[in-house]
């Protein structure tokens, strides 16, 4: 009876978020060397292979089938194959099924190693010029808008600079519920990044919608928003609004129309019973 073969290697390999120029070396090299390619979508991973002039053969890995695949590759890897897990663009793991199959592998005690490369979350984080000492990564937003805007009141109080991905149909929906729920704050939305139409939209969250609002808004987008700044935050929420939009903004919250008006005469300093006679309509 023979031996049992080692367990392979799972690599995580980044892949170019747009201009092919940025995969590394390394990347390069492992690509050619593992067994097989587990690619998102492998009419997008052969253009690059292709680039490269790298033939290995490719297999699908995505949301769709991951779960009866993630056992396929795991047996792979377990019987001695090498497998490189690319993504799309950027990171496999990050927004994407990878991160199943990496503790699938874990679980399974086979070796995973991580290569460094392109991630639009750390890019977008460095050009858009906010704090950069401690941030935290969102992701995708839920697509629902009562969900989303849950999610954004969940979001309120964090202090950290906050890196949140975003498709180009609901960009301008999110900013909005963002100056609704947020307040009016710094904001950079990044556009297309390492790609020809590469642009970054700076200024406060109303500025800023002001901007993309007269353009085609296509592309992907990563949206990087200052954290909470306390009581700042609060004046710059309401400080357009009138008293009626003001009790509005808390009802949408989940206040009462009592709790709202409370609030309301609080932040603006005025009298309760002139912030209720503006209610009564509600």
């Amino acid at each position: 009876m023979g031996n049992l073969p080692d367990k392979g290697t799972l690599y995580i390999c980044p892949t170019p978020i747009g201009n092919l120029e940025d995969i590394t070396l390394r990347t390069l090299n492992v690509l050619k060397e593992v067994d097989l390619i587990a690619a998102e979508d492998t009419r997008h991973t052969i253009k690059l292979l292709n680039h490269f002039n790298i033939k290995k053969p490719l297999t699908s890995y995505h949301e769709h089938n991951m779960k009866n695949k993630g056992q396929v590759l795991i047996g792979k890897l377990i019987s001695g194959e090498n497998i490189a897990l690319v993504s799309d663009a950027g990171m496999p793991g990050i927004s994407d099924p990878g991160e199943d199959l990496i503790r699938l592998a874990l679980e399974n005690d086979i070796h995973v190693i991580g290569l460094p490369g392109a991630t639009a979350s750390i890019l977008a984080l460095v050009v858009s010029g906010l704090p950069t000492d401690r941030f935290l990564f969102e992701g995708f937003l839920p697509s629902n808008k009562k969900e989303r805007r849950e999610r954004l009141v969940k979001l309120k109080d964090e202090e950290r600079t906050t890196i949140i991905y975003e498709a180009p149909h609901r960009l301008l929906k999110t900013l909005k519920d963002m100056i609704d729920i947020l307040g009016n704050r710094e904001v950079a939305v990044v556009k297309e990044l390492t790609k020809k139409y590469e642009k970054v939209f700076r200024g406060k969250i109303n500025e800023v919608i002001e901007k993309l609002n007269n353009k085609n808004i296509k592309g992907e987008f990563v949206i990087v928003v200052r954290g909470s700044e306390g009581n700042k935050d609060k004046e710059d929420s309401w400080v357009e609004m009138n008293i009626k939009e003001h009790i509005l903004y808390y009802i949408n919250q989940g206040l009462t129309k009592k709790e709202a008006v409370k609030m309301v005469a609080k932040e603006r300093n005025i009298p309760k019973r002139e912030v209720y006679k503006e209610s009564i309509e509600l």
